[in-house]
């Protein structure tokens, strides 16, 4: 006989207190297999394409590494530093572009800027808190979560990791499948299904375009000459995952290096929004429809609150959780509402007769 619902919810509740608090004590030690466990999870389709085409299960996954490998080294030799240095270097001038703000505003609106204008000095504090904080900012992201010794370990232990969840991916799936309550595994399985469809478009999809336009933002920025122009491509691509952000923060940012760099030359600024707003034709139009789908059932303020509580409780691992975790909660909350639709509490007296097109 099934276990009584009481009992089942302290059950499952234990488990995930039980849960949460492991990701808030071992969030450093976790780091390595979390990382893995969503590069697993996006590669897996890659993998099965590969075994269709007549190679083996660990085959595949060695040439997904070798090539991952190859794309690996041609980053780290190409790309990072220029990437790395060009931010850098934004930090450490941001104090020289808020001299030229101020003198383009001097020059004219001369009295909106005389030496003891309110605006004056907060546009020098500002420029000074960048420079300063900027460049903390920056060497703890790179030096952050760990030590040296952390990161190399993180370097060689995430794709060790990774070979073997992608490997064995199917097969822990199924044991995964056979621990199931078999009172409730249809519906554990109809749920899954949900979530994994609803991270496949998000995660896989949503990913994709990222990088594509991230590449595309970053090429374009830099073939009209704008001097930061890997670094704004860089973030707005990084940020397209949230709709209109990407575009609105690097689009913003790129035209304000543009106006300080390119003044008085207006193709090359006209350029640079040209880039931002075939970016955006691309990929409402193009990119989005066919590589994530019309119906991902992610709204963007879920996301920004999951990923900001995720990220204040459990840190850099919290935010890596959030985005499958808020994609879990809503087709959970999506379920519930349907429960709760065919319920007594939803119908009232009504509930022993079938319902009726009107009523759907």
């Amino acid at each position: 006989m099934a276990l009584p619902v009481r009992d089942q919810m302290k059950y499952w509740g234990t488990a995930a207190v039980v849960f949460l608090a492991l990701l808030w004590l071992m969030g450093d030690v976790i780091l390595p297999f979390v990382l893995s466990m969503a590069v697993a999870y996006m590669l897996d389709p890659v993998a099965d394409r590969l075994e269709t085409w007549g190679l083996s299960r660990i085959a595949a996954t060695i040439v997904i590494t070798l090539v991952a490998a190859i794309l690996f080294v041609l980053m780290a030799l190409l790309v990072i530093p220029t990437l790395v240095k060009q931010a850098t270097d934004l930090v450490n001038s941001a104090p020289d572009l808020i001299n030229n703000l101020q003198t383009f505003l001097t020059e004219k609106f001369p009295v909106l800027l005389d030496e003891n204008s309110q605006l004056r000095q907060t546009l020098m504090q500002i420029g000074e808190t960048i420079q300063s904080k900027g460049g903390a900012l920056l060497s703890g992201a790179l030096a952050s979560a760990m030590s040296l010794f952390n990161v190399v370990m993180l370097l060689v232990l995430v794709p060790v990791i990774t070979f073997y969840l992608l490997m064995d991916w199917d097969r822990m799936v199924a044991e995964v499948d056979k621990l199931l309550p078999r009172d409730h595994a249809p519906v554990i399985r109809r749920l899954a299904a949900d979530i994994d469809r609803t991270l496949a478009s998000f995660i896989r999809g949503q990913g994709t375009v990222c990088l594509i336009l991230g590449t595309f933002y970053a090429a374009g920025l830099m073939l009209v000459g704008l001097k930061f122009g890997l670094v704004a491509g860089a973030l707005a691509g990084a940020l397209t995952f949230i709709p209109y952000v990407g575009a609105i923060v690097g689009g913003l940012l790129s035209i304000g290096l543009a106006l300080f760099q390119f003044w008085g030359e207006w193709q090359w600024i006209i350029a640079v929004a040209a880039i931002f707003a075939v970016g955006q034709f691309v990929e409402g139009n193009i990119l989005t429809p066919n590589l994530v789908g019309s119906s991902v059932g992610l709204h963007p303020v879920w996301l920004i609150f999951a990923l900001s509580a995720f990220g204040t409780l459990f840190g850099f691992v919290g935010m890596l959780v959030a985005v499958p975790v808020a994609a879990a909660l809503g087709v959970v909350a999506r379920f519930a509402i349907e429960q709760y639709h065919d319920s007594r509490l939803y119908r009232g007296l009504e509930s022993n007769q079938p319902l009726s097109d009107d009523d759907i």
